[in-house]
């Protein structure tokens, strides 16, 4: 949103606007121009895992078949 606005407006005046630190906008920037690859392969995983169950695994199901095979993870970060 504050992207669309900026082309009218300064990012200060967006940011002061909704109260968020201008710090803030430049970090979601720099974070969204950085892509996990490690994230995206545990997702790939996850979603595989998923669909191999036919959609009836749950989040403690994927957590223990992904620790069979050597991936230790949390299931918050499987949900996410």
């Amino acid at each position: 949103m504050i992207d669309k606005l900026r082309e009218h407006e300064s990012v200060d005046f967006i940011c002061n606007t909704f109260q968020i630190p201008r710090s803030s906008y430049y970090d979601y920037k720099q974070r969204q121009a950085v892509i996990d690859v490690e994230r995206l392969q545990l997702r790939s995983q996850v979603n595989q895992l998923f669909n191999d169950s036919r959609g009836a695994a749950g989040s403690r199901s994927i957590v223990t078949m992904l620790r069979d095979r050597g991936t230790h993870i949390g299931r918050f970060k499987v949900r996410a």
